[in-house]
């Protein structure tokens, strides 16, 4: 683990110091120069001289200032970029420099609704939500004007190219994909802003209320295809097994009858049926033979 201490933190303390020291030293020696000034000039030279320290340390003081955590203060000198300063207390010559400060929290972007044309020719509104940080400060401040605007237009118009070279069909199955394309595409955009995308979610799709009937018809019809592809399967197992079945029953001679006295036993055992009694072939053939 790393155990030595921060260079900004360091040099934060150090400022701090020597603008104490500095105060101090105002506070010690200012007796002994209105001392001087009482001797010299009398009473208004002694409250000239009052006046100045008193402006000296307002002026010191009204220079500090805080920079939270997550934040970092990009600091321009007479206009130009000198630094930027990390987290703590810092101090600015005032009139002279100029403190930005500019927040590397994770940043979300509500991109509105857009009226996109996929690539079959159906408008579909769609919208999402992007996720942001500042990488480096300097960038943002000194290579866009707005950063939070640009990012949103940029992703509002890069949503709606990429959904325009995909069809209808792919754009709702495979959303991720289309998601981290755009992400992609914005992120290398904004990399010269020192901004870095983290991620791009499509939220929802809206389609025409014609397009929402017309799927839901051809859900229905390939619903329909597949019941009627099942039901004719079954009814040709249905129909080679009670071929099979009477393959086996005409090889055996009683079989039959035995098959059909099965079916009365069963008939039987609820007594609100009516047995309508057929009578085998099998059993007309054997009372001619005993007629003969």
């Amino acid at each position: 683990m790393n155990n030595r201490p921060d260079p900004s933190a360091q040099k934060a303390f150090q400022n701090l110091r020597n603008l104490i020291g500095f105060i101090v030293a105002l506070v010690f020696i200012g007796p002994a120069l209105l001392s001087f000034a009482s001797v010299g000039g009398g009473a208004p030279g002694r409250l000239v001289l009052q006046g100045i320290i008193l402006a000296v340390i307002i002026y010191l003081l009204a220079g500090l200032r805080v920079i939270n955590q997550y934040e970092r203060g990009v600091i321009l000198t007479l206009g130009k970029h000198t630094s930027t300063r990390g987290p703590g207390l810092r101090w600015l010559l005032l009139g002279i420099q100029k403190l930005i400060r500019v927040d590397l929290r994770v940043k979300v972007v509500d991109v509105p609704d857009q009226d996109c044309m996929t690539k079959d020719n159906v408008s579909v509104n769609v919208n999402a939500v992007l996720y942001y940080l500042i990488s480096q400060a300097e960038r943002a401040v000194l290579e866009v004007e707005d950063y939070q605007n640009a990012v949103s237009q940029l992703a509002q118009t890069t949503m709606r190219d990429v959904v325009g070279e995909v069809t209808l069909d792919e754009l709702l199955s495979n959303r991720d994909q289309i998601s981290q394309r755009i992400q992609t595409i914005v992120d290398q955009a904004t990399d010269p802003w020192g901004i870095k995308v983290n991620s791009v979610d499509l939220k929802h799709i809206e389609l025409p209320d014609d397009m929402k009937r017309t799927m839901g018809k051809e859900a229905e019809a390939e619903r329909e295809r597949r019941a009627v592809i099942i039901k004719a399967e079954g009814e040709k197992v249905a129909s080679i097994n009670l071929a099979e079945a009477a393959r086996i029953l005409s090889a055996s001679p009683g079989s039959l009858h035995l098959r059909t006295l099965h079916s009365i036993n069963d008939l039987s055992s609820d007594q609100s049926n009516t047995v309508v009694f057929a009578v085998p072939l099998e059993i007309l053939r054997a009372l001619e033979g005993l007629k003969k």
